[in-house]
């Protein structure tokens, strides 16, 4: 039986979802579901929902960075990737390098077979939805 993708989800998203395994399609569901809870929460306005890369990502505008989601038949993982640029994956790294896994300075890899890490990958997503108000917020504290 095939995943139901939320009618609110562009079709351009839907389609690159569809084409995963189901445990992929899944796992990348809730990750959509966490990205836009945590937009609601911190209140940071609309989150662009498109394809970048083929691949769902999540365009919070000026007060954060772009999240995307990638899956990947062949080895079996997921990834949450951010821009390269930010300081994102060394922060998440030194905060969580026990409990999650990650690749080189763009993304947390997620095992779709595996509970999901929801505490740690909430507080991932947040930043990164944050990630440049965060910055310009630290850089008044310390002017």
């Amino acid at each position: 039986m095939a995943t139901t993708l939320p009618k609110s989800m562009p079709s351009e998203v839907a389609a690159a979802i569809a084409d995963l395994p189901r445990s992929m399609q899944e796992l990348l569901l809730q990750l959509r579901t966490m990205i836009l809870e945590a937009a609601k929460a911190k209140d940071i306005g609309p989150v662009e929902e498109t394809l970048k890369w083929g691949e769902p990502a999540y365009v919070p505008g000026k007060h954060g960075t772009t999240i995307r989601l990638s899956g990947n038949a062949a080895t079996g993982s997921c990834k949450m990737l951010v821009h390269c640029q930010t300081s994102l994956v060394d922060e998440w790294r030194g905060q969580f390098g026990s409990r999650l896994t990650f690749e080189g300075n763009r993304a947390v890899v997620i095992d779709p077979e595996r509970p999901l890490p929801v505490e740690e990958l909430s507080m991932c997503i947040a930043s990164a939805l944050t990630y440049h108000a965060d910055r310009q917020a630290r850089g008044r504290a310390h002017g």
